[in-house]
């Protein structure tokens, strides 16, 4: 037979019960806000999937090519493979520098050199085409190449894998271009590039070459005003190789190619200089 509880007891019962009611809904309520909550974890690795650069991907050369001749083949096939690297090595340095330089890095740091070396590298397989058969025309416009934000590459173009120099050889002062005009004018902080000077080292040029020539020499200090002023614009971008990948590299490119087409025009009627591609490197002078 139970015994009633004195009032003071029951009151106690009460609340004990009542706050045991409000710990088990508190719980209850922390848990499923839990549930319903992304851990920090998953938000970190979204983020870092959202950062993924992407892939660069460029027009195929090899497709838009004309019949090949025999002695131009093993020429353009070693420029064919040139330009793969050149992609390779843009995919590699687009990866490195995730986060670096403002909003218009990708473009003035990786797709612009790269245009810069692809151009330099069709027109020798051009060149070459064009030395023994009918020089292929329109091939420039397949120098520039897109950024696949999805990291997914387009549909007939060219792949990347392995890399390639872009470090340029330094060079004697003396003698030495530069560039014209106020791009390679006043000192900066960034310093000044310069270059061998070409003109100084040719033969006799054949009359009928002169235009040529002349037109080239002309171009060789373009290029250099150009990396100038690009020196100048991307100060502080890049890690410490920045100027040798980004600048002096897609400059000697663009001068061997410039250099090479002053040789042949000299070639066709006149005895054609060796040896001129060492006038291609440049260097930064602070």
């Amino acid at each position: 037979m139970s015994r009633a509880l004195p009032k003071y007891n029951k009151r106690r019962v009460a609340i004990i019960g009542g706050a045991a009611a409000v710990v088990l809904s508190g719980a209850v309520i922390a848990g499923s806000a839990l549930a319903g909550t992304p851990a920090k974890s998953n938000g970190a690795a979204n983020a870092r999937t959202l950062a993924s650069p992407g892939t660069i991907t460029c027009p195929d050369v090899k497709s838009k090519l004309p019949a090949i001749p025999a002695s131009a083949q093993a020429e353009v096939d070693r420029n064919l493979a040139l330009l793969q690297t050149q992609i390779q090595e843009a995919n590699t340095r687009l990866r490195n520098t995730v986060g670096q330089g403002g909003p218009n890095f990708v473009n003035n740091a990786i797709l612009g050199p790269l245009k810069d070396k692809r151009v330099s590298t069709i027109d020798r397989i051009a060149i070459s085409i064009g030395r023994k058969g009918t020089k292929p025309t329109g091939l420039d416009a397949l120098a520039p190449c897109t950024l696949n934000a999805g990291g997914v590459g387009g549909g007939g173009a060219n792949a990347g894998g392995g890399r390639a120099s872009a470090s340029a050889t330094p060079g004697t002062a003396a003698g030495r271009q530069s560039g014209g005009g106020a791009a390679a004018g006043g000192s900066t902080a960034a310093g000044t590039i310069t270059c061998p000077d070409v003109a100084s080292r040719l033969p006799a040029v054949p009359a009928s070459a002169k235009a040529e020539v002349d037109r080239n020499l002309a171009l060789l200090q373009t290029q250099i005003q150009e990396a100038n002023t690009r020196l100048k614009n991307t100060v502080g971008q890049g890690g410490p190789n920045f100027v040798n990948n980004a600048i002096l590299g897609p400059l000697k490119d663009k001068r061997v190619s410039t250099i090479d087409r002053i040789a042949i025009s000299i070639g066709r009627k006149g005895t054609k200089p060796t040896g001129l591609d060492a006038l291609a490197a440049c260097t930064l002078t602070k």
